[in-house]
Formats: C-alpha cells, sequence, structure tokens
C-alpha cells in the first residue's frame, strides 16, 4: 500500500501542472473542490478502516503459528497466546462444550465466526461500494453546473459568464470522475486482498480446529474404536512386559535359592573350622588346669577324688 501510494505521489508531483490545471485553476465555483475533498476523505478513511484491519488479522496469524508451535511441542495450546485472539476463543468454547458434555457442532462454529467476521469489512465495503457512485454524483452535479451556465449563455449571447460556467462545470465533472476512479482503482484492490486474508484466517482457524482441537474434545464412534484398539494393543505389549519380568523374577528367585545353600556350607564350614580352633586352644588349657589341682592337693596334702 505504501508503495503505490508513494508511487501516486510521484506523479503528482511529476505533474503538477496538470493537476492544478484540473482541479484548482480557474475553478468558478467550491463544488468540484468540495466533491473531490469529500471523495478523498471517504477514502482515506476506507484505507485506514482497511490497515486497522490488516494489522489486527497480521496478530490473529500470528497467535495460529503460536498454537501450532505449542502443539507441536506438546505444550499448552494457549501458552504465550493473548486471550483476546480468534483462536483463544475458539478453543475455550470447544472446552466448555466438552466440560459440560455437550455435542460439538464444527459447521455452526464456523458459520457463526463468518458471520463475525464479515461485520468488520461492512465499513470498507460501504466505502468501495459507493467511491463510484461519489464521482457519479459529482458528475450530475458539474453537469448541473454547466447546464445553468448554458441556460445563462442561452439567455445573452454576450455573456462571458454563462460560457465560464459551461466549461467550470464540464472540468470539475471530469475531475470528480477521475478522482473517483482512481480511489476505487487503489482502494478496490486493497479491499479484495483483505477478503483474500480473512478468508485464509477464517480457513486456518477451522484447519487447527478439525486438525487439533476436535481429536482433543469431540468424541465419536470410530475415535473410541480408534483408542480402545490403541488400549488393547498397549495392554499386550504390557503382558508380554509381565511374562518377561515373571521369567526374570524366578531366575532371580533360583539363584537366591542357589545362594541360600552356598552360604549355608560357607556359614557349617566357617563354625566347624571355629570348634576346631576351640578344640586346639582348649586342650593345653585343661591341661594345665589338671597340673595345677594336682599341685594344690599335693600341697594341701588333700585326698584324691575317687
Amino acid at each position: 500500500m505504501l508503495f503505490i501510494a508513494a508511487i501516486s505521489i510521484g506523479l503528482m508531483v511529476w505533474k503538477g501542472d496538470f493537476i492544478d490545471d484540473i482541479y484548482f485553476r480557474n475553478q468558478l465555483t467550491t463544488v468540484g473542490l468540495l466533491i473531490n475533498g469529500s471523495i478523498l476523505g471517504l477514502f482515506l478513511l476506507g484505507v485506514l478502516r482497511l490497515i486497522a484491519i490488516l494489522i489486527r488479522y497480521r496478530r490473529e496469524e500470528n497467535a495460529i503459528q503460536r498454537v501450532i508451535r505449542n502443539l507441536n511441542e506438546g505444550a499448552s495450546p494457549l501458552r504465550e497466546v493473548p486471550e483476546n485472539r480468534i483462536i483463544s476463543r475458539r478453543y475455550r468454547a470447544m472446552a466448555r462444550l466438552h466440560q459440560s458434555n455437550s455435542p460439538i457442532n464444527h459447521n455452526a462454529l464456523a458459520a457463526t465466526l463468518v458471520a463475525s467476521e464479515s461485520t468488520r469489512s461492512s465499513f470498507p465495503k460501504f466505502i468501495n461500494n459507493i467511491l463510484i457512485l461519489s464521482g457519479v454524483f459529482g458528475t450530475i452535479v458539474s453537469l448541473s453546473i454547466a447546464l445553468i451556465g448554458a441556460s445563462d449563455l442561452l439567455e445573452s449571447s454576450v455573456d462571458v459568464n454563462g460560457m465560464g460556467m459551461v466549461i467550470h462545470g464540464m472540468s470539475t465533472a471530469l475531475s470528480t470522475t477521475i478522482t473517483a476512479i482512481l480511489c476505487y482503482l487503489y482502494f478496490g484492490y486493497f479491499f479484495l486482498k483483505l477478503n483474500d486474508v480473512q478468508t485464509n484466517l477464517v480457513s486456518a482457524v477451522e484447519q487447527i480446529t478439525g486438525n487439533y482441537f476436535m481429536p482433543l474434545f469431540q468424541v465419536q464412534t470410530e475415535t473410541v474404536l480408534h483408542q480402545f484398539a490403541g488400549l488393547i494393543r498397549s495392554l499386550q505389549g504390557l503382558i508380554g512386559q509381565l511374562r518377561s519380568s515373571q521369567h526374570s523374577y524366578a531366575g532371580l528367585a533360583r539363584e537366591i535359592q542357589n545362594s541360600q545353600s552356598a552360604f549355608q556350607d560357607i556359614e557349617t564350614r566357617i563354625i566347624t573350622a571355629l570348634v576346631d580352633v576351640y578344640r586346639t586352644r582348649s586342650e593345653p588349657i585343661t591341661d594345665e588346669l589338671g597340673d595345677i589341682k594336682r599341685l594344690l592337693r599335693s600341697g594341701f596334702r588333700l585326698p584324691e577324688q575317687p
């Protein structure tokens, strides 16, 4: 839009004398300025509205791309997505319907979105429709002025003002027609582009709804059967894992039993060795105790025990 506007302004500056001759020089009345100014005013208002809508749709597209990125990353779909975006309102609406166990009618949601977005372009559509009509209106008014000048000219053949009014009327008619056509060409092209952007945005929202949101919230027979088949496959895999785990546990139990038997053998050997060591060490002590008893009996002259 800025590129085409810059080219248009450059052409106007380049042909400034021509623009001055058509629109400003030798104007007997202010009708031409008023009509052309009104056409340009409507044109500028429509362009500003187009820019505002396009900026909003750019933000909506950024939000859609963010939702797709979140879904691909396995995060929450509305992470870092503003609440007032179309995709955010669609997700929350489907979540509320799912929580209330209500069926989700995708066609109704799509029709509601199309109706809501079509109201945003009503003013640009109005401007697009009346630009040509405003040029026609200026032509009619200018021809009326020319007819007034012609009537004055017919009343008096020497009235120069009548001829000037005719020329002024014809010039104003041409200038208003040129202004309306040029504004219509510029505005009509970008109005069509606005409709394309709106259509692409709505289709992107519906595509995400059908591909990502509906499987999350919509419960259908095919979905349930598919999920049940997946559950059965998961259970089969779990049973296989349990069987392999059971075999592993049985082998581990056998190893533990073998280990217990080995531990028992080792324990018996250790006890036997300790007893042998004890016996080996206790025999000299017993002999020494016997010698001490004999010495005590002989020293104290005690009788021998039977």
